[in-house]
C-alpha cells in the first residue's frame, strides 16, 4: 500500500520514499525531495536505509540539511540484494535522475512485489511481479506526448542558435539541468557552461558517478563572472526558481515535463520552452504495466493526484485490478 503520509510499503519489512514506524527497512529510490519525506526519523530509528551511492552524494548537496554521515545509510548497486527477515531486497536502475532506482523485494514463496519510483520507460527495466506499485506523475490521459520529434536534437539546435547572440540561460530541476548538460556536451557544445555554487556541487557528484558534463564554471569565480558581465557566448544553468531573477534580458530556455502539446514553444521575447522529461508520459506508464503484466497494481496517489484516474484507466484498457492509494478524503 501507500500510507497518508507516502510511504510505500512493500512485503513485511520494507518502506519506500517515507518513514514508516512499522518498518525496519527504509528505501530511498532518488533524491528528489517528495522521496525523502521522514528520512531523519529513519537514519534514527530504522535498522537499515537503503539506497545507491549516487542518492546518498546527491542528497548531501541538494539537501543540505539532510547530510548523511558515513555509516548512516548503506548503499546498493543496481542488481545487488540483501535478505532481511526472510526477504529479499534489491534495486533495478530507474531511467529518472542519476542514482534512481526501482525496488523489488521477494519472499520465501517467490511472491515478488516491486515499485517503480519515479522513471521514463526508455532504458528503464521492465519488472516482472505479482503486484505493482506505480508512480503516476502524468497519470492523466491528458499528459500525452503525440509528437515524434527528437526534443534532444531540438534542444542542441535550439541552443546552437541562441549562442550567436552571447550566453543563453537553461532553466530546470536539479538532475534536468545535468541531463541538458550530458546532451549539449555529447553533441560537441564546446562553450563554457556556468552555473551557481548548488548546482555546479550536484554536477560535480553527476560526473563522479559517470555522467559526462562538459567544462563546469562557477558564476561567482572570476571567468564565469566574465562571461555573464560581458554576455560572451556560454550557457548559463540555474535552476527554475531563479527563473525570474537571472538572465532576464538574454536567451533563455526553459526545460519542463508538463508540456505536451508542442516540443518546442515560445513563452517570451528570447525564452522558449521544450518539453524535456525525466518522467513517463501516460501511455509509457499503461505500457510498462501492460509488459510487467502484475496480477495487482497500485498507484502512487500520494505525490500527485493522478492515481486515482491512472487506476482507472489500467483496470479498463488492460483489465489488470488496480487501485489508487491513498484515497483521497472528500470534502
Amino acid at each position: 500500500m501507500v500510507t497518508e503520509r507516502g510511504a510505500v510499503l512493500l512485503g513485511n519489512s520494507v518502506a519506500c520514499d517515507a518513514f514508516d514506524e512499522n518498518r525496519p527497512i527504509r528505501v530511498v529510490t532518488h533524491a528528489h525531495a517528495d522521496h525523502l519525506v521522514g528520512l531523519r526519523r529513519s537514519v534514527r530509528r530504522c535498522e537499515k536505509v537503503l539506497m545507491t551511492a549516487a542518492t546518498r552524494d546527491l542528497i548531501s548537496v541538494m539537501n543540505g540539511s539532510l547530510e548523511l554521515a558515513d555509516g548512516e545509510v548503506e548503499t546498493l548497486n543496481y542488481g545487488e540484494t540483501i535478505q532481511y527477515d526472510g526477504e529479499r531486497i534489491t534495486l533495478i536502475k530507474a531511467q529518472h535522475i542519476i542514482g534512481a532506482a526501482q525496488v523489488l523485494v521477494e519472499d520465501a514463496t517467490g511472491s515478488r512485489v516491486a515499485y517503480t519510483g519515479d522513471f521514463r520507460l526508455d532504458g528503464t527495466p521492465v519488472l516482472d511481479c505479482d503486484t505493482l506499485v506505480v508512480e503516476a506523475t502524468y497519470g492523466n490521459p491528458s499528459c500525452r506526448r503525440p509528437f515524434k520529434m527528437d526534443v534532444k536534437e531540438l534542444l542542441v539546435s535550439m541552443v546552437e542558435k541562441k549562442l550567436r547572440t552571447g550566453t543563453v540561460y537553461v532553466f530546470g530541476f536539479h538532475g534536468k539541468l545535468q541531463e541538458v548538460m550530458q546532451i549539449l556536451h555529447d553533441a560537441d557544445v564546446s562553450v563554457p557552461f556556468v552555473m551557481p555554487e548548488r548546482v555546479f556541487h550536484v554536477s560535480q557528484v553527476c560526473q563522479q558517478h559517470g555522467m559526462q558534463l562538459g567544462c563546469l564554471t562557477l558564476s561567482t569565480a572570476k571567468e564565469g563572472k566574465t562571461l555573464l558581465d560581458e554576455n560572451l557566448p556560454c550557457v548559463a544553468f540555474y535552476h527554475m526558481n531563479s527563473r525570474g531573477k537571472v538572465g532576464l534580458h538574454n536567451q533563455r530556455i526553459c526545460v519542463s515535463g508538463w508540456e505536451f502539446h508542442s516540443p518546442c514553444r515560445q513563452i517570451g521575447e528570447h525564452e522558449h520552452l521544450i518539453a524535456l522529461s525525466d518522467h513517463s508520459d501516460f501511455d509509457d506508464l499503461i505500457e510498462y504495466v501492460r509488459r510487467s503484466q502484475p496480477k495487482r497494481v497500485i498507484t502512487d496517489n500520494y505525490r500527485v493526484s493522478h492515481g486515482e484516474i491512472l487506476a482507472k484507466e489500467i483496470s479498463k484498457r488492460l483489465g489488470i485490478h488496480a487501485v489508487a492509494m491513498p484515497q483521497k478524503k472528500s470534502v
